[in-house]
């Protein structure tokens, strides 16, 4: 089982607009500089993520994204289920023709694996993220070097 980059940039960025969500909507560019997540990739994925309601977008001067519904109710599964990201161990999809066609031996057992962790991934959310401590001097930290990036750009303009 692998989860793909989209997956994991999808969940980074909505912890990082959980993280900085305030009066002011959280613009794709802070959460591109911040996270080093292009700003590209991070429009596809919000374009998802806004389909499923977990983000709502703000648009005009200072708009940016918002969160579509409180931390405590957004999954980490929420966000990679919205971003078609799958978390299935089977090396057939879960269409059980993983051995020529038929089912294979060991087929059940990752199956049981995939719901073991969509069921883990379920059962933590944006807000029980951010209440860790690792998490929360992260991104202090990341907020720290964003502004030295900002300062030391408008002194080069």
């Amino acid at each position: 089982m692998r989860l793909t980059t989209k997956g994991r940039y999808a969940v980074t960025a909505m912890l990082d607009l959980a993280i900085h969500a305030g009066r002011e909507p959280v613009t794709l560019s802070d959460i591109s500089m911040r996270q080093d997540i292009s700003l590209s990739y991070l429009e596809q994925l919000f374009a998802r993520l806004r389909r499923r309601e977990l983000v709502q977008s703000v648009r005009g001067p200072g708009g940016g994204y918002r969160l579509g519904r409180s931390t405590a109710d957004i999954a980490v599964v929420d966000i990679i289920d919205a971003v078609d990201e799958s978390v299935d161990a089977t090396r057939c999809q879960g269409q059980g023709n993983c051995q020529q066609g038929e089912i294979c031996l060991t087929h059940h057992l990752w199956e049981d694996l995939s719901q073991q962790i969509h069921t883990f991934l379920g059962g933590i959310s944006l807000a029980d993220l951010m209440s860790r401590h690792d998490v929360q001097r992260i991104a202090d930290s990341q907020d720290e070097r964003r502004e030295v990036i900002v300062r030391d750009m408008r002194l080069s303009s």
